[in-house]
């Protein structure tokens, strides 16, 4: 009888935990499978991938601002579908920021294939870049991790990652915008060249 009663309670949690992955995303259109997160952020007033002081926006602040699908995993702490981003397999060179706050998380040099399904990276930009907070969803023993500036669910660091921190911070991409590399020394050069004094 106690056998029959943990099998029917493992098979019962199991469904209940494939349909809450289901139903976070079935309802929740994903982001394109474009590099290019050049969006136009004019109408988020705590975007600055410049400014790092705290941002604190209420939840109807956040929703007026944030894309469904950026809200639904940032604010309310949903999960993407495995193997949706573009970010997952991407080789580009530069710099992942929060796609809520513009606040610098990951260089693409620290990103690497973990084959869990979404975008995995070892290290953070900054100690402040990231907040951690003990999860136990699910019955589970995790780590939360959260943008340091505007406290957005990003995803979850584990201890099974490569040299040289042996963590794994797994994050959904639909939380992450890119800017390539040449992109950003560009828009350094002509920055530079505008404050330089004329001769």
């Amino acid at each position: 009888m106690i056998r029959f009663l943990v099998k029917n309670s493992f098979i019962i949690a199991l469904a209940l935990l494939f349909q809450q992955c289901a139903n976070s995303q079935a309802s929740h259109p994903q982001k394109s499978n474009s590099m290019d997160t050049t969006t136009n952020k004019e109408n988020n007033p705590a975007y600055s991938r410049t400014d790092s002081s705290p941002v604190n926006l209420t939840d109807d602040q956040w929703k007026k601002v944030l894309p469904k699908d950026v809200y639904n995993i940032a604010r309310q702490k949903g999960t993407e579908r495995p193997g949706s981003s573009p970010f997952e397999h991407s080789k580009e060179i530069g710099t992942f920021y929060c796609a809520v706050c513009g606040n610098p998380l990951f260089r693409s040099d620290t990103k690497f294939e973990s084959g869990c399904g979404w975008p995995s990276f070892y290290e953070p930009i900054s100690k402040s870049s990231i907040i951690y907070i003990a999860d136990h969803s699910y019955g589970m023993e995790r780590t939360e991790v959260e943008c340091g500036r505007c406290k957005s669910h990003l995803g979850h660091v584990f201890n099974d990652g490569p040299p040289p921190t042996g963590l794994r911070y797994c994050i959904n991409g639909v939380v992450l915008d890119f800017e390539k590399a040449q992109a950003a020394e560009k828009k350094y050069n002509a920055d530079s060249a505008d404050q330089k004094p004329a001769k």
